[in-house]
């Protein structure tokens, strides 16, 4: 090969590198976008900032924050919006398995290293282009809280166990419905969904409704947050003692493990999402170090006996 024709490979091939390797972002102090499903201040996601936050001040990045507000043309523009102003990483949440295809795929094939925290595409790594995902297993984390449900309290052949969430088509509802059916199935009990909506005074009307036309109700596992909160509350409307567990961590949901009105909550740890989405893509911008799956949360059943510190760490590490 001659001189000439040797500095002109070397030149296409440092080209390539430069296009194609997390080099080319600012290695030295990286810029990682986060982007939120919800509007801000939304309690569940304030752990999740935390854990961005301290990740960013501990690896020297610099980490900016954007809010979907719950809608998804939002969200939409805002994927759309990282493409064009190229932070050095986006962390986001999938809250549509087809939707947001198009956009993330743009932004990794643009260089950009996604992480998605929190919520997955249902086909997880084949059917979107993100390089990781951070957060709860939903079907295991369904048949956890559907196996405590159960033991505790003997559920069995024909029961019926309600399971009330906001939306049944989210992907994350799906599956922990389909890990709560998994538990039920074992015994030959029965769950039935309800799909309530967000507000909480429609959440409460639903659920008294519900309990009103279903006086057999053998327990209630709330598929969210909100669900499992409303739900101590619709009990108490019908005056009725039913069994009642779920998912995720506030101060209405520590209070009712306290007073034994919720028996358990699957905690997901927000703030290990966070945490561990921006640290991963710094560590891919500055190194190369490819981005990880991690199951957070675990089997991470909060009730009476280990409440105290899940309560002394809410909206900040829990």
């Amino acid at each position: 090969m001659n001189t000439t024709l040797r500095a002109l490979v070397g030149s296409a091939a440092l080209a390539l590198a430069l296009t194609s390797s997390p080099a080319l972002a600012d290695a030295a102090k990286p810029n990682i976008l986060v982007i939120f499903q919800t509007e801000e201040g939304f309690p569940f996601f304030n752990p999740v900032k935390a854990g961005a936050e301290e990740a960013a001040a501990a690896l020297g990045a610099t980490v900016n924050f954007q809010y979907g507000n719950g809608n998804p043309e939002r969200i939409k523009s805002l994927f759309q919006g990282a493409l064009a102003a190229r932070p050095d990483g986006v962390a986001l949440t999938i809250i549509d398995s087809n939707a947001f295809d198009d956009d993330i795929c743009a932004l990794v094939k643009a260089g950009i290293p996604v992480v998605a925290y929190n919520v997955d595409d249902e086909e997880a790594a084949g059917g979107n282009c993100r390089m990781a995902f951070i957060g709860q297993d939903f079907v295991s984390a369904g048949y956890l809280i559907g196996k405590r449900m159960v033991e505790q309290y003997g559920i069995g052949k024909d029961d019926l166990v309600f399971t009330p969430v906001d939306s049944p088509d989210a992907v994350y509802a799906q599956l922990r419905q389909k890990g709560v059916d998994k538990a039920m199935q074992e015994v030959g009990a029965r769950t039935e969904i309800l799909g309530t909506g967000f507000n909480e005074s429609d959440i409460l009307n639903a659920q008294t409704q519900y309990l009103i036309g279903n006086p057999n109700v053998k327990a209630i596992i709330g598929i969210g947050l909100p669900q499992v909160e409303m739900a101590v509350r619709a009990a108490e409307t019908t005056g009725r003692t039913i069994p009642i567990g779920g998912f995720d961590l506030s101060q209405t949901i520590v209070d009712g493990i306290k007073s034994d009105k919720i028996t358990a909550t699957v905690d997901q740890q927000p703030y290990t999402q966070g945490f561990y989405s921006v640290s991963q893509l710094v560590h891919y911008i500055r190194y190369g170090l490819y981005p990880s799956d991690m199951k957070t949360g675990g089997n991470g059943l909060v009730d009476k006996t280990n409440y105290q510190n899940a309560e002394a760490n809410l909206g900040t590490r829990r």
